[in-house]
């Protein structure tokens, strides 16, 4: 067996940053994002989310890139939100995502970050280099 210990913290957005992410969806969100993982060998630690994005820590084995980690996990989640009972079949990721790599004594800060999304944004304390997407920002 392999050791390793690659953490990231995740965050990808939904198209065009609408409040789409609702709680009936958030509720199916969570349900694939930790089925999928579990799939494919990656740990999820924490996730949190607000109506418009959505962040997740992870350790991700080194047999599976960053860029397919997220793939699948934003690919699956979006079709299973698409295929709900009532769904109009238009939810959408926003292409993209930031991915920040995580060392062993930052890992339980950033999950807890991950996991009071809400609270942050709602208090406007969000720490900024953690909601980064692309470079634009």
């Amino acid at each position: 067996m392999t050791y390793w210990r690659l953490h990231y913290h995740l965050i990808w957005s939904t198209q065009d940053r609408q409040p789409t992410l609702t709680a009936e969806r958030e509720k199916m969100f969570y349900g694939v994002l930790y089925r999928k993982a579990e799939e494919l060998g990656i740990k999820i630690h924490a996730a949190g989310n607000v109506e418009d994005h959505a962040h997740v820590v992870a350790s991700i084995p080194p047999k599976i890139s960053v860029a397919d980690c997220v793939r699948h996990l934003k690919g699956t989640s979006a079709y299973a939100i698409n295929h709900m009972a009532g769904s109009d079949g238009q939810f959408k990721w926003q292409s993209g995502y930031g991915a920040l790599s995580i060392g062993e004594r930052s890992l339980e800060t950033v999950m807890e970050y991950a996991a009071r999304q809400k609270e942050h944004h709602k208090n406007q304390t969000v720490i900024f280099i953690y909601e980064r997407m692309d470079e634009e920002e």
